[in-house]
């Protein structure tokens, strides 16, 4: 172990993410955990020495959960994972028409 509690991988969009995590479930990769914060979603894992690791997206701030008066409100849920798993087949559909 290294030490830390984790190492954060920041992915540019949903698609990125979604498209890694297809591949670790793929190849029977175990997760650890999957969370929704508001302002992005998260999957939890370890690697081969044991090293948490965290793959994540943000959304747009935009989205970002507020208060009626603007202040943020994170929170942590489960994530809907096969819902994620489905912006990565729309993703690729949309890249494969426009070809």
């Amino acid at each position: 172990m290294a030490g830390l509690y984790h190492a954060a991988i920041l992915y540019r969009d949903r698609a990125g993410l979604a498209a890694v995590v297809k591949r670790l479930l793929a190849a029977g990769y175990p997760l650890r955990g999957a969370s929704d914060h508001g302002v992005s979603e998260a999957i939890y894992l370890d690697d081969p020495d044991g090293n948490g690791l965290e793959l994540y997206w943000d959304r747009p701030r935009a989205e970002w959960p507020t208060t009626p008066d603007g202040k943020l409100t994170m929170y942590t849920r489960p994530l809907d994972v096969q819902g994620l798993l489905k912006s990565v087949r729309s993703e690729q559909g949309t890249i494969a028409a426009s070809k």
